[in-house]
């Protein structure tokens, strides 16, 4: 596997021999101070070039970075964002990961104020100043007792559908709504419980990746029981521990902003969840 330096060396280096590349920034975990740093970490890269549809037109440029595994270029598939970058994602067969996203000298906006951004290459002095790279932009926000209100409703409510597709026998259905949904809404509460006993002084990371770090042990492994399998007593048992564990945390979260929890809309959904799974082991559908 090239190794960090190596990697930069090569990322420069082509940058420089390059014209048309007036500078090179970096984001991302590798420009976090607070980040765990391994091997699986990505380059996350972006040149600042004059004539972007030179490189566009033919990919085999890239070719210079090393063999892939498989390439990724989001702006050529479905559902592009159109705003006027683009990039190429790159698995190397020596394991290593690069993100390379050019950006068109005309459209200077698109570089935007990423606080996890070092500017590594400067041509014509073009990039503006960056601060200090930290995860500031990242750190959890406290809620309004909107968000929290409607958070907790949230969760509560679409559990009927999931207890209804269970009962009805469509799985899909059913773990689609808990797992995109009502575990999301599991996972919004999380966020703020961690942001409320750290004063939201940290990052939870993307997708809550840092939750075992900031969690009581205990809590994350209840967290990590919530997932299901598809069978009906698995599913079971990961609905009424996401239950314990929302109004846990949702209780102290309330209590921590001065907010009111609704604990009558949790009793009615109990009893409505445990009717349902009554009436499935019965044998009978709604």
């Amino acid at each position: 596997m090239r190794t960090e330096k190596e990697m930069f060396e090569l990322i420069l280096d082509t940058a420089e021999k390059d014209s048309r590349v007036r500078a090179v920034y970096m984001n991302g975990s590798r420009t976090n101070p607070n980040a765990p740093k391994d091997v699986y970490q990505d380059y996350d890269i972006v040149y600042v070039v004059d004539n972007l549809e030179a490189f566009t037109a033919d990919n085999s440029w890239i070719d210079v970075f090393g063999d892939r595994l498989m390439l990724q270029m989001p702006e050529a598939m479905r559902n592009p964002s159109g705003a006027g970058h683009f990039n190429w994602m790159m698995l190397f067969t020596d394991g290593n990961r690069l993100d390379l996203t050019l950006i068109p000298i005309q459209k200077l906006e698109l570089i935007g104020n990423d606080s996890l951004s070092i500017a590594l290459l400067d041509k014509d002095g073009i990039l503006p100043p960056f601060p200090q790279a930290s995860d500031s932009d990242y750190i959890m926000k406290a809620p309004s007792e909107l968000f929290y209100l409607s958070c907790c409703n949230d969760f509560w409510w679409c559990l009927q559908n999931v207890a209804k597709g269970i009962a009805r026998n469509e799985i899909p259905y059913a773990m689609l709504i808990y797992h995109n949904v009502v575990r999301e809404e599991l996972h919004e509460m999380i966020v703020w419980y961690i942001g409320m006993t750290t004063d939201f002084r940290v990052s939870a990371g993307k997708m809550g990746k840092y939750f075992k770090h900031y969690l009581p042990s205990e809590i994350y492994e209840q967290y990590l029981m919530t997932y299901s399998g598809s069978d009906d007593d698995s599913m079971w048992k990961a609905i009424f521990i996401a239950c314990d564990m929302f109004s846990l945390l949702a209780v102290q979260v309330a209590d921590h902003f001065g907010y009111t929890y609704n604990k009558q809309d949790e009793e009615n959904m109990r009893i409505y969840l445990i009717n349902v799974m009554n009436k499935v082991y019965e044998g009978n559908c709604l």
